[in-house]
């Protein structure tokens, strides 16, 4: 029945088809930062194609890569890890494939709007009242989905993972709610407050939390060593609770917002550190004497390499949210190397690492080429890195210019071989990506794949 193919039951379905997803979209995502990149290089690169205009690709790429790429993925691989952890089926594989379908459907609106101008135009919050409110929908249908799968869990205890998950799916549709000026709106430099109040939450609520929880379930199964410690992990989940939901106003102080909210933004920042440092000294030390694996294991590989990204990413963010150091840096190409690294550089190498871990275990087939992941691996590391340092210098020159009151016609086009490095980065990344799809689709669609399926199969029943 057409109900049946569309909306599955078949266990792993759901979870399977959100990762196709997440990949379909990181394709087109990364695609257009991609493009936008190459405009900055060669601005003439593309003719009376308003929908390919700097702005519009840039609201395809951020929402692509945020809500496509990244948050499909994240429900795709907690709806594996969850039932993992729980010892217990997903609650409901029709629920999870319906959100699936209709989370594309918000991505398939995304690509037709924000091109054409039809846009809220607030930052990370560009999609019109109806995509809003589906979108919030969707995200009460996967808590609804994963909180039932826990309540009717097989195991007493609940693993680290799980706190940060369900933590998430509590936070997020509330940020996303009072961040979306489809449900609220307020006048003035309070609309810039909660703006930045969900610019901000939507890393710290969402992508910081699931992420870490996603470290904490790969890193004890691909070393074999067991957790470090258990009251560090909780110290680190109600560190972030805590510190986390005040810090967005440090993004607006050079605003004449009241001081008080700059200052309890600048301080939780700084406190910041206390999660931070707890989260990766559980990580490291259950590492110990494991560390070689990583020359060997590559889900193990991405796994680690996000770590550090994290480590540099919060020991960078709440230095520079001081107001000494932001008055500096802030509206340079630093910022935007930063932003880079925190989504491109932590929370997607561990999300590509839950894949390759995940995803021979949902599907019963293993990935087609090993040459092509430690391609994709290196593509992206080094990619990253070149992006990583060219918009840092961008941003110091960027910063040294306006220090020293030089005319920004003249620094401006210093910046010129940094957008060419950047530009560069992009296609390292963008290839990787592609790297990584083509590796998926021949592990489970190819005829290779499914003649190996078949054998097994035979195998398993002989």
């Amino acid at each position: 029945m057409l109900v049946d193919r569309l909306l599955s039951d078949r266990e792993g379905s759901a979870a399977r088809n959100f990762i196709m997803s997440a990949m379909f979209w990181s394709i087109i995502g990364m695609g257009a930062g991609l493009l936008a990149a190459l405009e900055f290089s060669f601005p003439d690169l593309v003719h009376n194609v308003p929908q390919l205009s700097m702005p519009h690709l840039r609201m395809i790429h951020v929402n692509g890569v945020a809500l496509g790429w990244l948050s499909m993925g994240y429900v795709g691989v907690m709806f594996y890890m969850i039932p993992s952890l729980t010892k217990s089926k997903l609650w409901s594989e029709r629920l999870g494939n319906f959100t699936c379908w209709a989370w594309n459907a918000v991505m398939v609106g995304a690509l037709c709007t924000l091109p054409n101008g039809f846009t809220e135009g607030r930052e990370y919050a560009e999609l019109g009242a109806v995509l809003d409110t589906v979108v919030t929908v969707g995200l009460i249908c996967v808590a609804l989905n994963a909180y039932m799968t826990v309540v009717n869990r097989k195991v007493k205890k609940l693993y680290v993972s799980l706190w940060y998950f369900l933590g998430a799916l509590f936070w997020f549709p509330l940020v996303w709610i009072i961040g979306q000026r489809t449900f609220v709106a307020l006048p003035g430099l309070n609309d810039a407050i909660v703006g930045w109040f969900y610019g901000h939450n939507i890393l710290g609520m969402w992508f910081t939390t699931v992420g870490v929880g996603m470290m904490y379930y790969l890193l004890p199964r691909l070393t074999n060593n067991p957790l470090y410690s258990h009251g560090l992990s909780m110290l680190g989940f109600w560190g972030i609770a805590l510190f986390y939901a005040p810090t967005g106003t440090h993004h607006i102080l050079q605003s004449p917002v009241p001081e008080w909210l700059k200052a309890i933004a600048v301080i939780s920042s700084i406190f910041l550190l206390v999660p931070v440092m707890t989260v990766l000294t559980n990580f490291f030390m259950t590492m110990k004497g494991k560390w070689q694996m990583m020359v060997t294991d590559l889900p193990l590989r991405f796994t680690i390499t996000s770590s550090i990204f994290y480590f540099i990413t919060c020991t960078q963010g709440p230095f520079q949210a001081t107001r000494w150091v932001n008055w500096y840096l802030h509206f340079t190409q630093w910022v935007v190397g930063h932003a880079h690294l925190a989504l491109l550089g932590t929370f997607s190498f561990i999300t590509t690492a839950a894949i390759y871990y995940g995803l021979p275990k949902l599907t019963g087939r293993e990935f087609y080429s090993q040459g092509l992941i430690r391609a994709h691996y290196w593509l992206k590391t080094l990619g990253f890195g070149l992006m990583m340092s060219s918009l840092t210098i961008a941003g110091l020159v960027q910063s040294a210019g306006w220090h020293h009151a030089i005319p920004f016609d003249i620094w401006s086009i210093e910046l010129q071989p940094y957008w060419v490095l950047r530009s560069i980065s992009g296609i390292m990344i963008f290839l990787g990506q592609c790297l990584f799809f083509y590796n998926i689709w021949k592990s489970l669609y190819s005829k290779e794949a499914k003649a190996a399926a078949i054998v097994k199969a035979a195998e398993v029943k002989a």
